[in-house]
Order: structure tokens, then sequence, then C-alpha cells
């Protein structure tokens, strides 16, 4: 590479180079081509003569240059001036406001452009107002939407520092601005912004002006509009601001996004005091409310996004259109969900994870809870909204493992099989696959009954070869599971993956009396004027399930609760459920229901990462039973709908079921595919039963997947169950795979 001098050297052809350069590009007398001659000494004459007329063309067009720009700006203004005679300008709509509220009539959220509600000024704090005047425009009631005094102020200061650093804008220049205009900061810009704060003054008083100011300007942090503002750093509404919150509020007007506390709470604290002195200034607040204002500052709420009730309000907005259409104006949407039932939830699944999280490997959980006419009362998406929005209640699929066995079994009773009916619970291989229970323990003739609330793996298989494994996918599909299912063998296991909305959704029927009703979470939606543009009637449901197998199967999934693998689920009312552990505790299900509440509790990991042994039966069970205590509260306790009692013949049954074991009342007889009655909801929220121990877990080993034939079948696949006390030795007599499909 070339060695760079630090200085430019000209070219210079006469002279030594160490000489002073001349002022330009020259050549010596005898160094040119063409010697000189008098026209040569005329051209040069005449280029100087051309290079002084055009300094003068110069002068002469800098002066004319101020002038035509003049000449510009009074047309631009003559121009703003005969918009403003001629046309009728409208405020711009407010971008609308979804507001959604529980069943109680409870704030969920605001969704939206601006994301609050418009308050109107006689509804909001005073303090609001008054703090916004104090430091943004002190002359607000005086002036005709233009202040010369604060603009001639701001003139100065912008002419001594060189550039814009001061507007001097009034709050109907700032509200002009916000409605019709850009951010840009140059002159052209400015005489907009003042004739339309002209007309803003002309049309609207100064009450208007200032309460459409304050219900569309940016607070920071994503918050438009004094009411989300307010909500999103105090979690109060408008209306209930302090005298210290409105300062702190007032004071983000100068530089929201640096401003806010969110992001910086020490220099919005440090703005604020300078608005409660400027109040104080301005004769709006006493000393004695300065100094209690100043020594009790505004207290930020917890991170505005962190409430569960937000993947609830995710899926209202999604549903909105197709029940509406598009939102064009405010409106409010009423929910089916009960926003205490919603935290209560909402605490279960984190204090669960807090406690056990790091010990068990265990970083999300998810719970639905339906009653009986589809109304979903609470959904919890994941551990914390504000980390994650993804909803893994409605959206994440995860293999449900033994908490699909119902459907196996359902489809198994409506073939012609009955709790009472015995199969042999001992090792059994269908082609390549070998559904093993836990530690190869086995309990040889079993009742179905035993069975499911066992949990025992080898059974679920033999039911689906009898019955086939399309029958199983139908019967699912038939009560409410929507996700694709793959019609193989290992369905038994609850191989194929749902969510947990569906899948809870799918055990409503067993709940009701065996009707499909709507899963719905909007009541109604109306304009902020009342106006009703949706109304959830309800309706009639279809039955899919007929009254005899919902007793059949009410009574087998009992025993999961008094006896089997969700023993720490049970509690004061008569419920019914069944536990499920997919492959290396991947994923721990319990769904449960009573008469009255239909829940499913998911937990594992995102990453589809295992988790330390946890089981159905352990904090899924745990977390029910927690959420279904608080929901059942004072509600009158009532069976599960059926009924069905095994036969005196049945000593291993009877000897199993306690006596005492509240039975469930009959429901009138229907066939499948006949209307329900109109749903009503069902009532929420007794007193806590301490929970019942679970036993030790059981592990199954369904490796080996591929049997001839089976379409989707998987190779060395282990699928651990819920805890379902199945000790005893193992059987070792021989048996063929005859006496094992015929029970013998």
């Amino acid at each position: 590479m070339a060695k760079r001098t630090d200085s430019r050297i000209e070219p210079s052809f006469e002279g030594s180079p160490r000489a002073k350069p001349s002022a330009g590009l020259s050549v010596s007398e005898e160094d040119r081509v063409v010697p000189s001659n008098r026209k040569t000494s005329a051209r040069r004459k005449s280029s100087k003569a051309k290079s002084s007329r055009r300094g003068r063309s110069r002068s002469r067009r800098g002066l004319f240059g101020i002038l035509a720009r003049l000449f510009y700006w009074c047309f631009v203004l003559a121009i703003w001036g005969g918009i403003a005679a001629a046309t009728t300008w409208a405020i711009p709509d407010r971008a609308p406001n979804i507001k959604i509220v529980s069943v109680d009539g409870k704030l969920l959220a605001n969704r939206g452009m601006s994301g609050g509600e418009a308050v109107g000024l006689h509804e909001m704090s005073p303090y609001i107002p008054e703090a916004v005047i104090a430091i943004e425009d002190r002359r607000f009631y005086s002036h005709f939407g233009v202040d010369p005094i604060g603009l001639s102020r701001a003139m100065v200061t912008n002419v001594l520092g060189g550039h814009f650093s001061q507007g001097g804008s009034t709050l109907t220049q700032q509200l002009a601005k916000n409605l019709f205009l850009t951010p840009d900061r140059t002159l052209e810009r400015k005489v907009q912004e003042v004739l339309l704060a002209l007309w803003l003054e002309h049309k609207h008083s100064k009450d208007q002006i200032l309460e459409m100011y304050l219900n569309r300007v940016y607070f920071g942090s994503g918050a438009y509009g004094v009411e989300a503002a307010s909500r999103r750093y105090f979690g109060k509404s408008a209306r209930d601001v302090t005298l210290s919150e409105a300062a702190l509020l007032a004071g983000l007007l100068k530089a929201p996004s640096r401003l806010s506390p969110a992001r910086d709470p020490k220099a919005a604290e440090e703005r604020s005091q300078l608005v409660l002195a400027a109040m104080r200034d301005e004769g709006k607040i006493s000393a004695k409310e300065l100094t209690m204002a100043m020594s009790a500052p505004a207290t930020q709420a917890p991170s505005y996004w962190t409430g569960s009730e937000n993947y609830v309000a995710d899926t209202i907005m999604e549903e909105l259109p197709n029940l509406i259409g598009d939102v064009r104006g405010d409106i409010v949407v009423d929910t089916t969900v009960d926003l205490t039932l919603q935290k209560l939830a909402e605490q279960s699944i984190r204090r669960l994870i807090d406690q056990s999280g790091k010990k068990l490997n265990v970083t999300q959980g998810a719970l639905v809870s339906i009653d009986d006419s589809g109304a979903v009362r609470a959904m919890v998406g994941g551990y914390d909204y504000s980390t994650s929005q993804f909803d893994r209640a409605s959206e994440a699929r995860r293999q449900p493992g033994s908490a699909f066995k119902p459907f196996v079994y359902m489809a198994a009773l409506e073939a012609g099989r009955t709790p009472d009916s015995v199969r042999n619970d001992a090792p059994i291989k269908i082609g390549n696959w070998t559904p093993d229970n836990y530690g190869g323990k086995y309990f040889g003739k079993v009742t179905l009954a035993t069975a499911l609330a066992k949990s025992l793996n080898s059974v679920a298989a033999q039911l689906t070869m009898e019955v086939g494994p399309n029958a199983v996918v139908e019967a699912a599909h038939r009560m409410g599971i929507q996700s694709d299912l793959q019609a193989n063998t290992s369905i038994a296991l609850g191989t194929s993956e749902v969510t947990p909305l569906e899948l809870t959704s799918a055990y409503v029927p067993f709940a009701n009396g065996g009707y499909k009703p709507d899963i719905h979470f909007i009541r109604r939606i109306t304009t902020t004027e009342g106006k009703v543009l949706f109304d959830d009637t309800g309706g009639s449901a279809p039955r899919v399930v007929k009254p005899e197998i919902v007793g059949m199967m009410n009574s087998m999934m009992t025993g999961t609760v008094e006896t089997g693998t969700a023993r720490k689920a049970a509690f004061a009312w008569p419920a019914a459920g069944k536990t499920g552990t997919s492959q290396n505790s991947r994923d721990a299900w319990f769904v449960g229901y009573t008469a009255n509440l239909t829940t499913g509790v998911w937990f594992g990991n995102d990453d589809g990462s295992p988790m330390k042994r946890v089981t159905g039966g352990a904090l899924p069970a745990q977390a029910w039973h927690e959420f279904m205590v608080a929901a059942h509260e004072g509600v009158p306790v009532r069976p599960l709908p059926g009924t069905w009692k095994s036969t005196p013949a049945d000593a291993i049954v009877q000897d199993e079921i306690p006596s005492n074991t509240a039975r469930p009342a009959p429901v009138p007889s229907a066939s499948v595919g006949q209307p329900a009655p109109a749903r009503q909801p069902a009532p929420v929220a007794q007193a806590p039963v301490p929970a019942r121990a679970v036993p030790p877990g059981e592990t199954v080993d369904a490796s080996r997947f591929g049997m001839p034939g089976d379409e989707g079948a998987t190779a060395s696949i282990k699928h651990p169950v819920p805890p379902g006390d199945v000790g005893g030795p193992v059987k070792k007599r021989q048996t063929s795979i005859l006496d094992i499909l015929t029970g013998g």
C-alpha cells in the first residue's frame, strides 16, 4: 500500500515544489503550447468581467430568493386561510376501544389502539386536568388557541439556540397536531398547527378540547389516553387517581417514553414534583396538599400485563370479527369469565410452580374451567402473561396420556361392555407393541371400573383392539376433541396431541348428562350507548352420549378420585375425572368435574423437556383441588348425572367401592342427537376438605410401537402414567394372546 501524506499536494508547474503554491492551477509562459497574445489577454479580461457579473447576479438572486420565499409563504397562508374559511373540517374518530368485562362487571382488559375507554372531563379525577394545565398550558382558559406570550418566548429560545428546541404549543395546538399532522418540526407544519388550533377553538369549547386531548394524548409505555395510562401505571381508573398520581401523569407529557415510570421511575418522580410545584404556584392546590403529595409519591402498580385474564382477552379479540365484523366504535364485551375464579386459578398455578418448579423442573401450567352450559369461567394460559403471551390453554397441543382413556372406555361401553366386564391385566403384546404396566406389576382379572381407576394400560390397549381405533377416534370427536387423531392402537395411551381447552370441553358431556354445548367466552356485546350488537341466548345443545353410558362412565371415573390415581383432587362434592402423564413426564394432566364445573389442569415445559417424575395425580390434582374447593364454596352439593350400580355378583367391585359412596341421581332417557334444554350458566364457588395422600406413581413402557398396518406408529416410546396404587407381585402364569383378549 502506498504511503499516505498528511496534507494534500497541489500540482504546480512553476517554481520549486517547496515554493508557495499559487491560488490555482497555472503554467509559465514557456510551458504554454500556444504563446501568449492579446486575444488570450482579452479572453482573460472577459472572464474576469463575467465573474464580476455573476457575483452581482448572485446578490440580486439572493434578494429575489428572499422575496420569492416570502411570496410562497404568503401564498401558503392564503391557501390555508381559504381552506379554513371554505372547508368544514371534522375531528377524526378516536380509535375504538374494546372494554372486556367479567361476568360480574369487573374490568378484565381494554384493547384497541388506545388501550383505554374515553372518560369524560367531569368523570375523571379533577387533579388530572389541573395538573396538565399547570405544567403544559397555564393560560389555557384565557388564550384563543395560540398563546402569543408562550410562542414569543419559544421563538426567542429557538433563535438563540439556532434550532427548534421549544415549540410554544398550547394544549389546543398539541391536540391539532395529534389529530391532523405529522410530528415534523418545520415552519410549515407550525403554521398548519396554528390554523388548525384556531379552527378547534372556534368549533369547540375549552372543556371539549381538554377532554379530547386527555383521551388521545400518549402517556408512554403503549398507553394512549388518560384511562389507559392510569390503569397501566397505577392499576386503577382515571376516576380514582390521587393528586400525586395525577402529577406523575401530567409530567409524562414532556417526554412520554423517556419519563415513563416503567422505564425510569426516578426521572418520572422528579418530574412529578415539578408538576406539583407548578400546581401550587397556580393556586390549584394548598401548601398542605403539596406537602402531603411530596411525602407520599405515586406507587406504580405491578406490571400491567401480568394478569392471566389477558389470555382470555386475546382469545376474545380473535373471536370478535366473526361475531360483529369490524369494530368501528367503542364497545363493551360481557364475558362468561368470573374474575375471582380467574385470579384463584392463576394464584394456584403460580404458587405450585414457585414452590416446586425448580425442584421438579416445571416452568409452565395451564387451567381451563367450563360450566355445564359451555361457558368458560376461567382460563389461565401460562405462568406469567407479561413474559409470554403464548396461550398454552387454547394453542398448545400436547399428548394427554391416560387422560384420553375415558374415550376408549366410552367406546367400549357403547359396544356393549359394562363397568363390571372383566379383562385380564397381564403382559400383552399386540404386534410389536408391548403396553406394559408400571414396574411390570399386574392385577390379573379386573373389572373395567378397577382398570380405569388404576389406569391399567394393558386393559386400555385390549379395549382399543376390541372396538377398533376408529371407534375411539369417533367417540373423542363426538365429545368435543377437534384436533386430528391418529387411528392406531397407541391412541389407547393418548399419543395424539390435543389442547387443554378442547380436552376439558370433551369432558363436559360427562358432567351435564351427555350434552355437548358450544364452548363460549362471550355473553353479550354492546356499544357504550347500550345498543346490543351480539347476544348469546344459549339455545339447545345436542345429546352426544346416552344417559346410561354417562352413568357408567361417571361411576367408573368417580373411582379415579376416590380410590385411584387422583386422590389428591377429592373434596366435599361428588367428583370424577382422569389423570394423564405423557412420555418421561413431559406432560402431566388432570381433567375432573362435578355436576357444576369441569376443570382441566396441565403442567409441563414449553420446550418439551421432561419434568422430574411429575404425574397427573401430583401438581395437576393439587391445583384442581384448590380451584374447585373455592369455586364450589357456598353452592349446594349436587350428585353427578346418570346412575349405574354393580351387579351383586361382582364381589370385586363391591369390595373396592365404599358403601357410603354418593351415587348419581338418574336423568331422563334420551337418544344421541336429541337437544338439551336451554343452557343456564352454573353457579360457582364448600368448605375445603383436606386432600388425601396420593399413592406411589406408576410408569408404563409403551415402547416398540409399530404393529403391522398401524399408520403413524412410533418406535421406542415410553409413556409414564399417573400414580395408581398398582402394587403386588407380578403374575407369572402362562397365558396366550387369545386368553388375554377374551379375558380368560
